[in-house]
């Protein structure tokens, strides 16, 4: 059974900087092309970012790109997104997601192309 468990959330500042992480357990994430989705109050959860299974290639959001990264650390079965520069904008549960779909360069925007979810971590952003 894989499972995957995001922290890192918590409140800041506009301007600040937070860092989620992902740790996946169960199966060897070097499996698995991954991704953070969020959803803020009221809205529908959305695409933030992507990471291939090998981590040289990613995609980004245009509201996030330049400010966010995601990265990933197979030997520690973890991946990270380091988000700078945040906005009350960025307010939302960030969701750490998995798919074996794919081979070692594919990466998804689309949230049915994701097979394992965690149970997020809300991130709240002050003006």
């Amino acid at each position: 059974q894989v499972q995957l468990v995001e922290s890192g959330g918590g409140l800041v500042q506009a301007g600040g900087s937070l860092r989620l992480s992902c740790a996946v357990s169960g199966r060897t994430i070097s499996t698995y092309a991954m991704a953070w989705f969020r959803q803020a109050p009221g809205r529908e959860r959305e695409f933030v970012t992507a990471i291939t299974r090998s981590g040289l290639s990613t995609n980004y959001a245009t509201s996030v790109k330049g400010r966010f990264t995601i990265s990933r650390d197979n030997a520690k079965n973890t991946v990270y997104l380091q988000m700078n520069s945040l906005k009350p904008d960025d307010t939302a549960v960030y969701y750490c997601t998995a798919t074996m779909t794919g081979n070692t360069g594919t990466y998804y925007t689309a949230e049915r192309a994701y097979d394992y979810w965690g149970q997020g971590t809300q991130v709240t952003v002050s003006s």
